[in-house]
């Protein structure tokens, strides 16, 4: 399946009526999960080592007709449910714009064009595509992945994209307001024109490879590293690449990401990192699966670690799945188990919920 058809399986949980021109329609994914963690209890947060949350993810979609939408993916998560937020402060509800955008669509032979505008999730790397805990057969995120400062936020950035496919071939590119290291409200401060973009190929049913990039300022004046006597934000590049690539066949789905980031700075050095994965899937049987996922970073200012993750899939309806997840973190500022994670998180999904209207 190529990148724009899972965009919209993502944004559109299923079709309309084939014979409605237009109409609205709800899906979601609601999660909750129990976490057994040394690292809850460190500071900042000092914590109980067993901690609890949930998220939900709604996805409504308003089609104006055969070739206008407006799509949006609305986030709700108590905290600390992500993983690279247990070492953090706080306890709370937050709740987050994912994407928000009206969009075009045309399709002709053997291709397909999708133009977009509003706020969009980066067009860089492709776990984003599997983000929703319905679609992550793991339970943590990939290393360069997260909300803020880290290689690809999951936040939205605002601008315009175009996605194209053609053939075998797909290609997307976004002109947008800030950078997918540091995204930045639309009512913010320091906000700078940013590039983003990659393309595909898909050398046969099942086996795609890919690449993308990303350029533009992303420093903010009330950054951490944002220290006196630094260049204006706007003189200072953020510049991603990426490559990627996934292959499906019978029960084995594998995907694998390798990404470099450079971070410009004037009075300290410039920060570089690089960071990969690889994620294995395999399912058993219609209700059982087992997947995996080993993933690394690697910095010229922060020491080396890697995470090794493990979990085991149920499905005890179409509509439910849970997983049972262990992760081992290792690096040489982690000392033997501190840093590992026993996870158990329940999945439902609901809808679509949908009313057609004819014209």
């Amino acid at each position: 399946m190529n990148r724009r058809l899972l965009i919209l399986s993502l944004l559109i949980p299923s079709a309309f009526a084939q014979e409605a021109t237009s109409g609205v329609e709800v899906g979601g994914t609601v999660s909750a999960q129990a976490v057994d963690s040394e690292t809850l209890t460190a500071p900042p947060r000092d914590g109980s080592i067993v901690a609890a949350g949930f998220r939900a993810v709604l996805y409504p979609v308003w089609k104006i007709n055969d070739h206008w939408a407006v799509s949006a993916s609305l986030e709700a998560y108590s905290r600390p449910y992500f993983y690279n937020q247990f070492s953090t402060q706080g306890y709370g509800l937050t709740a987050s714009i994912l994407q928000a955008t009206l969009s075009y669509s045309d399709y002709f032979p053997h291709g397909s064009i999708v133009i977009r505008a509003g706020e969009l999730s980066s067009a860089f790397g492709s776990f984003l595509l599997r983000y929703d805990d319905a679609v992550n057969p793991l339970i943590d995120m990939p290393l360069t992945y997260g909300y803020y400062y880290e290689g690809v936020s999951t936040l939205p950035v605002a601008g315009v994209e175009t996605d194209l496919t053609l053939g075998k071939f797909d290609a997307r590119g976004q002109f947008v307001n800030s950078s997918a290291f540091n995204p930045r409200s639309v009512f913010e401060r320091d906000q700078y024109g940013n590039w983003a973009g990659g393309a595909g190929y898909t050398i046969r049913q099942g086996l795609r490879i890919g690449g993308s990039i990303y350029r533009g300022p992303y420093l903010d004046r009330q950054y951490p590293y944002f220290f006196p006597g630094e260049w204006a934000p706007n003189r200072l590049p953020a510049t991603a690449a990426g490559i990627d690539a996934s292959w499906g066949q019978g029960p084995w789905n594998v995907y694998g990401e390798w990404q470099r980031f450079q971070l410009d700075y004037h009075v300290i050095p410039t920060l570089t990192f690089q960071g990969g994965y690889v994620e294995a899937r395999r399912t058993l049987n219609p209700r059982w699966y087992l997947a995996a996922r080993s993933a690394y970073l690697r910095s010229n200012e922060i020491p080396p670690y890697q995470v090794y993750e493990i979990a085991a899939g149920y499905r005890p309806g179409r509509n439910e799945l849970i997983k049972l997840g262990y992760e081992i973190k290792q690096g040489s500022m982690i000392q033997g188990a501190s840093a590992n994670t026993l996870a158990i998180q329940f999945v439902t999904t609901f809808g679509p919920i949908s009313a057609a209207f004819h014209q």
